[in-house]
């Protein structure tokens, strides 16, 4: 057994209300998200990706992947899509003190505030792991933390590419929140699942919206 969910249940998102899992589904929309870039290897192509299908998404970006490319980032900030904090050393909420988790998450908060001033506070765990009390910090510091109802696994070497795109295919619906990388390791799933995922959503009649 993987030790993750594809389709996040709705037990574990009620034992964290506060946290959001999916968005409401009244327009048709879609909310897909990228963790770990910007990279200038996958980051570009997700991009014009996008752009084909006049798809928004959000990114959740790594600090110090911004610093070291701030050309990358300025293009997605340019293209309209939204900009999340993901840390700025990817930490793991459960091997990191609160403090340390925090400041570390507000070093990243002041590259990002650089370069976008009217950046959404937007907040994703790296790994989804994150503890209340951290969470707890996040919140009163004006932090939304946005999770996923599906993950696509792009990241797991045991997950074929046809599986990837299943993941997201089978389980999608208005208002869903899912989860890719715009990193190496997930290069090549994703540059075989994400046409095929924008293209069914197309045909679906939804939209692909940023979330704001």
């Amino acid at each position: 057994m993987r030790p993750y969910w594809v389709k996040t249940p709705t037990l574990l998102q009620s034992l964290f209300p506060n946290r959001i899992w999916r968005l409401p589904n009244d327009d048709n929309a879609v909310y897909l998200t990228f963790d770990d870039g910007p990279i200038p290897e996958v980051t570009p192509w997700v991009l014009d990706t996008l752009k084909k299908y006049d798809a928004k998404a959000t990114f959740f970006c790594i600090g110090d992947n911004v610093t070291k490319h701030k050309e990358v980032f300025n293009r997605v900030i340019s293209q309209g899509h939204s900009i999340g904090n993901h840390t700025f050393h990817h930490l793991n909420g459960w091997n990191t003190a609160p403090n340390t988790y925090v400041e570390d998450t507000l070093k990243a908060e002041g590259v990002i505030h650089h370069h976008q001033k009217s950046a959404q506070k937007l907040f994703r765990p790296p790994y989804g792991k994150m503890t209340s009390k951290q969470a707890k910090k996040l919140q009163e510091l004006g932090y939304k933390i946005i999770m996923w109802d599906i993950l696509s696994a792009d990241f797991d070497s045991k997950v074929s590419e046809e599986q990837c795109l299943k993941n997201v295919i089978q389980h999608i619906t208005p208002g869903s929140i899912v989860i890719f990388h715009d990193s190496i390791k997930a290069k090549d799933k994703l540059y075989y699942a994400l046409p095929k995922v924008l293209e069914f959503i197309s045909e679906k009649g939804w939209k692909c919206r940023a979330i704001d």
